[in-house]
Formats: C-alpha cells, structure tokens, sequence
C-alpha cells in the first residue's frame, strides 16, 4: 500500500526559492536510463570521473542547491559525503519537463554559468532536440543544436538542410567520447 506521507520529499533552492521536483515522466527516465547507459559504459574502469544522477544534492559554491537530471563530477575531492557534492559539476544534463523547463532553460543556466559548469545540455524530450552549451572564458556558448530525426523525416529534406543536422554530439570535458541523439531518444514511448 503507498502512503503519500512516505513520498520522497525532491526540492532544489533556486536563487533563494524552493522549488518542488514533480515526478518525471517516463520519456524523461527513458532518456536518463539511455544516458546512464551511455556515460556508464563510457566511465566504466576509468578514474576520469563519476557520474550521479538526480537522487544527489550538488551544493554550489553560490549557494544554490541543484539536483540535475544527470552530472558527472571529475574532481573527487568534491565528492565529500554518500548524499552531497560540495562544489561545481563537470557536466551536467537537465531533461526538460513542462513544469520545470523555464528553470532549466534560465535560471539554472545561469546559474550553471557562473558557477562554472565545464558543458550543460538541455535535453528537450518534447521536440527530441539537444542544445549544448561549453563555457568559453566564463560565458556559456551554444556549441550545437542536434535533432533526432526519424529515416522518413530525414529523406525529406533536401541535401542543404541534410548537411545541417547535427546528430552525434562530442563531448568536450571527454576528447574520446561521442553520444548520438539515436542513443539518447532511443525506444521512447508516445
């Protein structure tokens, strides 16, 4: 029997404010899965860096308390407890949901900005786009713009916009790994 007083209780303060974590959706777990499966692979043996997922608090050094969907932290000594890092993710993924997508598309954003997040990507499981962003001297810049794009949707558009799709991403914090939107959009449900 599920009791609603037993919920795990998911926030993140915000520039001050709390603000509630609603369940996600299953094409947002889907996606995380794909990723996990994707940078555990990837990280797996290697002492390059640890990949976390939502269920950790990352406490920035400006104060804000953030759980992304999906982090990966090279720098262990941030690293200081089972439940918390203290300091700024290497990477880090934010999956949009309705409820929270002006967060992650703004306010976290900037906020990943000044504190120093290596390379974010918004991931929009709505339109299945990824947009990524790598910090150039203390400014976020849009590195790329890739679409999913079925084989039907694909053989439709003419050779200029086919030579324009972005579909496989490389990684900048990692100079051997390279994600394809094929495997982040992978099985999901309508």
């Amino acid at each position: 029997m599920y009791d609603d007083n037993l919920a795990y209780d998911s926030y993140e303060i915000i520039e001050g404010e709390k603000i509630m974590s609603p369940s996600p959706f299953k094409s947002h777990m889907y996606i995380m899965i794909n990723l996990c499966i994707k940078f555990g692979s990837y990280l797996r043996g290697k002492k390059i860096g640890r990949l976390f997922t939502d269920n950790m608090d990352v406490h920035l050094p400006d104060g804000n308390l953030v759980k992304p969907d999906l982090f990966i932290v090279c720098d262990r000594r941030i690293l200081k407890d089972k439940t918390t890092v203290y300091g700024v993710p290497d990477f880090v993924v934010e999956i949009l949901s309705r409820s929270t997508m002006y967060y992650d598309r703004n306010k976290k954003k900037r906020i990943y900005e000044s504190n120093g997040v290596k390379e974010y990507w918004i991931v929009n499981p709505f339109d299945e786009t990824v947009s990524v962003y790598i910090l150039r001297e203390g400014k976020f810049e849009l590195d790329g713009f890739y679409s999913f794009l079925t084989e039907d949707e694909f053989n439709d558009l003419d050779d200029e916009d086919k030579a324009a799709i972005k579909t496989d991403i490389k990684l900048s914090i990692f100079d051997d790994l390279t994600v394809s939107v094929d495997d982040i959009f992978y099985d999901l449900e309508d």
